[in-house]
């Protein structure tokens, strides 16, 4: 069953934050991370919305969510009041959220600053590199791509981040055998020109923000720590794992890589219902 999409956006402080909705029932939010926007989730909402209304939006600065003026470093506190602000707009709170990469971090502002708006969250692989046991080496690897975006580029820089964070590995998963349809080339595109601002103002805030572990473990709302399958031994499954253990509790594993919503989006729907549901 193919469930049509409703396109909106809603104007928060400094910005306007563009939002997709499919399905009915229970709210779902969807926050991406990195250079990346709501076109990320096309797959799971599909998998998704025969049982929620599910939101995916683009974080602000990023593809169709305008700034009002020049932009400047991330603020994660900043990010989740607009995560707040969507959920009371569309209303039928509180919501299960899902966030992934740096979007799991914005999940973990939203829920320790706004716990009355999240039933749930599973945050998958949040990149929290001051929960590690010893950062020192993964800040300098950040400052290092930071410092040669400024010096080389966009590319050179990337090509650096996707090594450090093993995103560039061979054979990580097959290559698809058939064309990506036109949605799917138009969200690269978006993301592609994402880029410049994620290095400039994004890669550093988004990375560096420490959860506040105390608010998270009061109990609500509940917070689930997603990894990957294929992701051990990668840095946003052990700052996902370093997190999981503060909280006290164990990890869930979800299929595939970082981005294992894509590739395995029925599965890894299965699971994050499954997920919802036993909160």
């Amino acid at each position: 069953m193919t469930f049509p999409s409703k396109t909106g956006a809603v104007k928060v402080p400094g910005a306007s934050i563009y939002y997709e909705t499919k399905g009915s029932g229970p709210l779902v939010l969807l926050i991406p991370g990195g250079p990346t926007d709501a076109g990320i989730f096309a797959e799971l909402s599909a998998h998704l919305a025969d049982r929620y209304t599910v939101v995916a939006y683009d974080p602000r600065g990023n593809s169709r969510s305008t700034l009002d003026g020049q932009p400047d470093d991330q603020n994660l506190d900043t990010h989740g009041n607009d995560a707040a602000r969507l959920i009371e707009t569309l209303g039928n709170g509180p919501a299960f959220v899902l966030g992934s990469s740096g979007g799991a971090q914005i999940g973990l502002n939203l829920a320790a600053r706004h716990p009355a708006l999240v039933h749930t969250l599973v945050a998958h692989e949040p990149p929290c590199l001051m929960l590690l046991p010893d950062p020192s080496e993964e800040l300098a690897g950040n400052q290092a791509i930071y410092n040669t975006y400024h010096k080389e580029g966009a590319e050179a820089a990337m090509q650096k981040f996707m090594a450090m964070a093993g995103l560039d590995e061979d054979g990580a998963e097959e290559a698809p055998q058939s064309p990506p349809p036109p949605e799917a080339l138009e969200t690269f595109e978006r993301i592609i020109g994402n880029v410049d601002y994620f290095l400039a103002h994004g890669l550093m805030p988004l990375s560096q923000y420490q959860p506040d572990v105390d608010a998270l473990r009061a109990g609500s709302p509940r917070i689930v720590i997603g990894v990957g399958a294929d992701t051990a031994g990668q840095i946003a499954h052990r700052t996902g794992v370093a997190l999981a253990e503060k909280l006290g509790t164990e990890p869930l594993h979800f299929p595939g890589d970082h981005s294992g919503y894509r590739q395995h989006a029925e599965n890894f729907a299965k699971i994050l219902h499954q997920a919802f549901a036993q909160g």
